[in-house]
């Protein structure tokens, strides 16, 4: 396998940047610029010089032995200064050792996941990780790289092969004395994680939400102070504002961190009746949008305002308080906008309870496969005319889709050492 090198901090100047050498050769391009192989995890200054004896820059040589690395590979980091006629000086001197290329884009992720070092899931909240941006999606991602999906994995995995280990013995030893009813000691495995991935399914809206982010929708009618309440929640100017009604005509977005999770406020065309064509398609994509939010935030343009169309889970609230000396919000002076932020923070919260550990598509997509694929399986072995081959085919149909989420594919090997131990009763 070739040796790969590459910067692992962010281009451009910086006070101290990394470069990355894993591979085979590692060692060999250390020796060659730093003069020395340091002990594995012990940070060594060193001058640091090119094939001609150049002196390039003076910094710190990291080494880490196979299997003891992010990639599992011989590792070197040389952490030097960010210069960017540093770091290109670096890059050619590592490339100049012969059996080094450069890295390609994702690669040393790449290797991790090929070398044992990360599962699949891994590698996908690695990739949530770095883009996460508020403290919701960092811990959510945290969550899943730490191993707690691949675990939940496992642990699936163990019972159904516990399951299936039972069924293939049955089926393998049929013309010797077993016990009468084999029938719950399968099922009971199987009924332990379908239970399991029907919480995790159910967990789904909240899981996408924290990840992908909220959307909270404020509606009213006319002048109702609706952009001018987005403009103090934003803190800046986002929408136009203008004491003519009918100013939005188009929904507007502004993307903030509310409590740690990411939310997208929408400000809608203000409700009305209306000859204008352009304002009533406005309205209309409004209504559209703020029917599809996680929650809806309606302001009353007075006291006698009677909101339409809002449910029990959504804010109702007085615009213009400073204006009519009630309790409610005024996106001029400020007052009730803190209260407000809190009452939609405490709704969006209580929305993310029960999370699933899966934030995917991909890993819902499976879910549910393995979910068919088991309530097969149970049905056939509890079938008075049970046949326990097809329900041993559901089963490992189940496990290649749970094996796929985590970017494992032969469940055979396993199953083969787990089979040549397994005892009838025991």
């Amino acid at each position: 396998m070739d040796t790969i090198v590459a910067l692992a901090t962010a281009q451009g100047r910086a006070g101290v940047a990394v470069i990355r050498v894993s591979g085979p050769q590692a060692f060999a391009c250390c020796e060659a610029l730093s003069g020395v192989v340091p002990e594995p995890r012990v940070a060594r200054l060193s001058v640091l010089r090119d094939a001609a004896g150049e002196r390039i820059d003076h910094g710190l040589v990291l080494v880490f032995d196979e299997n003891r690395s992010f990639t599992g590979e011989k590792t070197v980091e040389f952490q030097i200064h960010g210069s960017q006629a540093v770091v290109a000086a670096m890059l050619r001197a590592c490339l100049a050792v012969e059996g080094v290329r450069a890295a390609e884009p994702g690669e040393y992720t790449k290797r991790a996941f090929l070398n044992g070092q990360m599962d699949l899931t891994e590698v996908e909240a690695l990739a949530d990780l770095i883009d996460a941006e508020t403290e919701g999606q960092r811990r959510q991602a945290m969550q899943v790289l730490d191993g707690s999906a691949g675990r939940l994995v496992d642990a699936w995995r163990e019972d159904l092969l516990q399951s299936l280990a039972i069924l293939e013995a049955a089926m393998d030893f049929s013309d010797e004395e077993l016990p009468d009813d084999l029938t719950p000691m399968v099922v009971a495995p199987l009924d332990r994680v379908l239970g399991s991935l029907s919480q995790q399914l159910s967990g789904r809206a909240a899981a996408e939400s924290v990840r992908d982010g909220f959307e909270v929708a404020i509606i009213g009618r006319v002048n109702a102070g609706k952009s001018t309440l987005l403009n103090a929640l934003a803190g800046r100017d986002a929408a136009i504002t203008s004491e003519r009604a009918g100013t939005t005509r188009d929904v507007i977005e502004v993307r903030m961190d509310i409590g740690g999770l990411s939310v997208t406020l929408i400000d809608t065309a203000g409700l009305r009746d209306t000859e204008d064509e352009i304002e009533r398609l406005g309205i209309d994509r409004g209504q559209a949008r703020a029917a599809q939010a996680d929650l809806r935030v309606f302001l009353k343009a007075d006291p006698e305002d009677a909101p339409v169309g809002v449910s029990q889970s959504d804010i109702v609230v007085l615009s213009k308080a400073d204006l009519w000396g009630e309790e409610g919000v005024s996106g001029v002076t400020g007052e009730g906008v803190a209260a407000l932020i809190s009452r939609i923070e405490a709704i969006l919260r209580e929305k993310t309870k029960g999370s699933s550990v899966f934030m995917r598509e991909r890993h819902f997509d499976k879910l549910a496969r393995a979910v068919d694929s088991l309530t097969r399986a149970k049905a056939e072995l509890l079938s008075p005319a049970s046949a326990w081959e097809i329900a041993s085919e559901d089963l490992r149909a189940a496990l290649r889709s749970l094996d796929g989420i985590v970017g494992r594919v032969d469940i055979e090997d396993v199953l083969g050492r787990i089979f040549s131990s397994f005892c009838i009763g025991k």
